[in-house]
């Protein structure tokens, strides 16, 4: 097979002189390695800037992260999404106080058997904290590579993770495989980029398949359409003088440890004598008189990566006596300010 070092070559010097000057990019601490590819997976750097330097002010150490409480990492998380990588982060860091005497793995064996630390990640802090020559293969990655050798197996397929995967690996510098895995991560980032990527720019120009053949726009493939479910949220706003009932979600469904206003799920959009039926029986009113719901706008829309929800809210007047579930609590204007709650709540309790 000929060599083909010629991509690291080309790739390695462009990344040294055009690379962005990154705060986890000075280290080689592999905890704030492995906070920054946490926050960079679904995150532009720009926003997850801010959350790993909040981060590494308040637990500045992998060990003051395993200190901490679910509720405070969440609420450190709260606006990024996919909280249950907060969730992740703070049992894995556990893990390694608690397993590894609070050294990280060095391998990626071993990194791979830390709580959310996928095949990704572990690649990422083995290459770029210990000199492991192991290829990580993430968006941008299957971006470039699909380019540069004009590679139509999709991305999304057993075989095509399988290809890039071995393609990674073949051309991976095993001695600099650290740089060469942020170099083809940046080059993917800033140059190669989904839409109007800036060809002139990139360091591979004469050797990319795609470009001479006019298919950028066509690269990389997905076999697969995205089903997106939508659901009905209906948010209760119950008055009272002591504050705003609330909820912690549980089990394994969205948003899993949040916090919220109390909340009624329908199948499709609910009317008012709907919404006045769920509530007499959830809440166990003990009033045969209905309770007073309306509107308090129109419902608001809210896009997940693999959901659509649609929320409406309700003000809600009691008549006569109910119960609250057991798992609503009751929180006074300070209190809230402390909870964790996800981006749809926030929206809304900033404009409320």
């Amino acid at each position: 097979m000929p060599s083909r070092s010629w991509f690291s070559k080309a790739l390695l010097p462009w990344y040294t002189g055009n690379k962005r000057d990154l705060p986890w990019r000075n280290t080689a601490d592999p905890y704030r390695i492995w906070l920054s590819e946490v926050i960079l997976q679904q995150t532009r750097v720009d926003q997850g800037l801010a959350y790993w330097q909040r981060f590494v002010r308040r637990w500045p150490a992998i060990a003051d992260l395993a200190a901490a409480s679910e509720d405070e990492v969440l609420k450190e998380w709260q606006g990024l999404g996919y909280y249950s990588r907060a969730r992740n982060l703070r049992v894995g860091a556990l893990q390694v106080i608690q397993e590894h005497e609070g050294t990280f793995p060095r391998s990626h064996a071993g990194l791979l058997k830390l709580k959310g630390v996928g095949d990704y990640t572990a690649a990422a802090i083995a290459s770029i904290c210990f000199d492991q020559a192991e290829a990580v293969v993430d968006g941008n990655v299957y971006r470039v590579l699909s380019r540069v050798f004009g590679i139509v197996t999709p991305i999304d397929s057993s075989e095509g993770k399988r290809v890039f995967k071995m393609l990674a690996s073949e051309l991976l510098s095993k001695e600099h495989p650290g740089d060469h895995n942020q170099a083809v991560m940046e080059l993917g980032a800033t140059v190669c980029t989904p839409r109007n990527p800036d060809c002139t720019a990139c360091p591979l120009l004469g050797l990319c398949i795609a470009q001479k053949e006019g298919r950028i726009a066509l690269l990389p493939v997905k076999s697969k359409k995205q089903v997106v479910r939508i659901r009905h949220f209906n948010y209760l706003v119950i008055p009272s003088a002591k504050g705003l009932w609330m909820r912690q979600r549980k089990g394994k469904d969205i948003w899993q440890g949040l916090w919220e206003l109390p909340m009624l799920e329908t199948e499709r959009s609910a009317t008012s004598s709907v919404l006045l039926e769920l509530v007499r029986k959830s809440l166990r009113t003990t009033s045969a008189a209905p309770w007073s719901v309306k509107k308090t706008g129109l419902p608001v829309e809210h896009l997940l990566s693999h959901q659509r929800i649609i929320a409406t809210f309700w003000a809600c007047e009691p008549v006569g006596q109910w119960r609250s579930p057991d798992e609503w609590k009751m929180v006074s204007p300070k209190e809230l300010k402390k909870l964790a709650v996800h981006r749809l709540m926030e929206r809304w309790m900033e404009k409320a």
